[in-house]
């Protein structure tokens, strides 16, 4: 799915930072280096970027369009 607009604990917006965070770690940066740069000090916003998992692309091949 998406990422979540705000940290489900603390409620501090992360949303802006998960497209940097990608690309950075395709640029091969690690994801310390990346959260760190972003601010993210918090243990519960830095697990929300690195444990999100995007599975849209696999619920949409199960879509029924003629429905």
């Amino acid at each position: 799915m998406m990422i979540p607009i705000r940290c489900y604990t603390c409620g501090k917006v992360i949303a802006q930072y998960y497209d940097d965070y990608i690309n950075g770690l395709k640029e091969g940066k690690s994801a310390q280096e990346l959260l760190d740069e972003f601010g993210l000090e918090r243990y519960c916003c830095r697990r929300m970027l690195i444990t999100h998992v995007e599975l849209i692309d696999d619920i949409l091949t199960f879509s029924n369009p003629t429905r």
